[in-house]
């Protein structure tokens, strides 16, 4: 790894006392985590018999066989953004299970081609900081969907950007239930078929994933641009303070 700072003739641009090498130290060798994985799964019907909830109950119990912990949230009585402050106790209930989480599973139906309402208001409730924190970023996501006719990805390639924006590492695979009626049977268990295979490559992947990149996630999301940033607000807060009084 190499410490010294970065010539000034060939990277002029850059504040050398923010710039730091790669330490493949913490980054290969991490210190080791011993709780389970935290996995929270969100949904996106109020049905009665909601097949993206149903969807969901079996993902949590693939994520328990893989050794995770996992907490399904419950939208029903969550306000619509903006139309209730930030303190109503459902939006509270979300926003700590997503600080608690290392690792997201979300699974909408598609409704008029995109998620539905319920799915994205719990989305919109979950911000991009808590004061010091960033309750998303850089934990592991799974995205799903359940459709009512014909296999279609608009949902979940929509949770995918969300994802993106939200700083967290969307994993490669993913599920789409075309006539998700059929594949429940009375118990609301789901049918054997290709499509169960695909959720339980889906849950065992994120479980991979989440594992590779949890003690790791500090670092990766560690970057120059806000670090230089936190340098510069420093160095402003230290010029006021050292400033004449007038």
């Amino acid at each position: 790894m190499n410490e010294t700072s970065p010539p000034q003739d060939e990277l002029p641009n850059i504040a050398s006392s923010s710039l730091k090498s790669i330490d493949e130290s913490t980054l290969l060798s991490p210190a080791a985590v011993k709780h389970k994985p935290r996995v929270l799964l969100l949904y996106g019907s109020l049905r009665e018999r909601s097949f993206s909830r149903l969807m969901i109950l079996e993902a949590v119990r693939l994520l328990e066989y893989f050794g995770a912990e996992a907490r399904v949230y419950d939208p029903s009585g969550l306000p619509l953004p903006d139309d209730s402050d930030a303190d109503h106790p459902k939006v509270q209930e979300l926003r700590n299970l997503v600080i608690w989480s290392e690792a997201m599973v979300w699974c909408s139906p598609e409704r008029h081609g995109a998620m539905t309402g319920v799915m994205k208001s719990q989305i919109d409730w979950i911000p991009l900081s808590l004061g010091a924190v960033r309750p998303t970023q850089g934990k592991t996501l799974a995205v799903m969907q359940v459709c009512g006719g014909s296999q279609s990805f608009n949902a979940v390639n929509q949770m995918r950007i969300l994802g993106r924006w939200m700083r967290m590492y969307t994993i490669p695979n993913q599920s789409s239930v075309a006539k998700a009626f059929l594949e429940f049977d009375d118990n609301d268990r789901m049918k054997p078929s290709g499509y169960y295979d695909r959720l339980v490559d889906v849950m065992e992947e994120l479980i991979k994933f989440t594992l590779l990149l949890r003690n790791r996630a500090d670092y990766l999301v560690d970057r120059y641009s806000e670090r230089k940033e936190s340098a510069d607000e420093l160095m402003q807060r230290v010029n006021q303070k050292n400033s004449p009084q007038k």
